[in-house]
């Protein structure tokens, strides 16, 4: 077995969606989730399109941005490290109301929805403390 990626563990020990997971614990949900590295200007997610990605910024910003390219591009928002992208659709598959885009050079966490559930059986406490949380940082941004 390949150990875990320094630089992923890392990541996943300030993550805020395993705040409240043991030190085991984390080293668990480090092999669920992906730590990418965007240039400023990578798009992440389209608006329209549907996927089961979750985003937290771990380094940099992301802009969430209606009608991305066209005359009437807006940014919405500006999500900075610890905040979370896509929970509803992370959830449901809903389609992308905005765009994703890197605003600066960031790092981020990914987790997709069928690797967390991977964890149901084996590690259901991980996977009802990571909802916990995802819940918890949408309810802090909807109320900013």
């Amino acid at each position: 077995m390949t150990p875990p990626d320094p630089t992923l563990v890392a990541a996943v020990q300030t993550s805020r969606l395993a705040q409240d997971l043991t030190p085991e614990q984390k080293a668990v949900f480090a092999g669920a989730v992906d730590l990418a590295t965007y240039r400023a200007k990578d798009v992440l997610a389209r608006e329209g399109a549907s996927d089961n990605h979750l985003y937290e910024v771990v380094d940099g910003t992301l802009g969430v941005v209606k009608n991305l390219g066209t005359a009437e591009e807006t940014l919405l928002a500006t999500l900075h490290p610890g905040e979370f992208a896509h929970e509803l659709g992370f959830l449901d598959g809903a389609e992308r109301y905005a765009s994703l885009v890197a605003s600066t050079d960031a790092r981020v966490l990914v987790l997709e929805r069928e690797r967390l559930e991977t964890l149901v059986d084996t590690h259901p406490r991980i996977v009802c403390r990571v909802m916990a949380a995802m819940v918890a940082g949408s309810i802090m941004a909807a109320s900013s």
